[in-house]
């Protein structure tokens, strides 16, 4: 696939998607920094995890990682998400980002039978409205940004314990207070390989938020099963 993308063009054309219309607290629906989820893709594009292959974004929420990944030329991307409202958002910035994609064509390519001709293309999307625990599919890598655990205890863990099921690569955001707890956690089945930290900003969502912006230490880490 040819695309146009580099870091810094990932989190610009990101950052111009629809955030969640009516987050629920539970599940802990806070929106994607967009320049932490362009950075993350970036290292997992620059790792070889990206292109031509077949990614589960768990927990999907507006799509923004899953739709990332197809930016950087995923083959094909499952959106997966209980919330049927978010997923129409999914749905919606996939639109907007497609027509982004084609726009983006220089020169334009005005005949569609010269697309696959001159290494245009644009991956797959499925998306799929179901519990991460009732999930049946396979992939080559999960990404996924799920709940803290701080709402349903060890969310954060059983969506973990579900991503190594469905691909051998998994993808996934912690508090980084947590990490030696993970590496123990996974330590029979999976490795972890590569720990990216952030300040993960919060912003004010909820009626409860007493500040505009709250930031926490969060971390990306890249599993692998053995």
């Amino acid at each position: 696939m040819k695309h146009i993308m580099s870091k810094s063009r990932l989190a610009i054309v990101l950052s111009g998607l629809e955030g969640f219309y009516e987050p629920k607290v539970r599940q802990e629906q806070y929106l994607m920094d967009s320049e932490i989820g362009a950075s993350m893709l970036w290292n997992a594009y620059l790792l070889r995890d990206i292109e031509g292959k077949v990614i589960a974004d768990l927990g999907c929420g507006t799509g923004l990682l899953g739709i990332g990944s197809l930016l950087l030329g995923a083959k094909h991307v499952f959106f997966v998400d209980s919330d049927k409202k978010a997923l129409e958002t999914a749905k919606n910035n996939l639109s907007k980002m497609q027509k982004h994609f084609w726009d983006a064509r220089k020169p334009p390519i005005s005949d569609i039978s010269k697309v696959k001709s001159e290494g245009y293309s644009f991956g797959k999307p499925e998306f799929i409205c179901k519990d991460i625990g009732k999930l049946e599919l396979k992939a080559d890598v999960v990404i996924q940004n799920p709940p803290f655990g701080t709402k349903v205890k060890h969310n954060d863990i059983f969506f973990l314990e579900n991503a190594l099921k469905i691909a051998p690569i998994v993808y996934s955001f912690h508090k980084s207070e947590t990490k030696a707890f993970l590496e123990r956690f996974v330590a029979k089945n999976a490795k972890i390989t590569h720990i990216w930290d952030f300040k993960f900003p919060l912003k004010a969502t909820f009626s409860f938020h007493r500040r505009q912006i709250h930031r926490i230490n969060v971390s990306c880490l890249r599993f692998e099963k053995k």
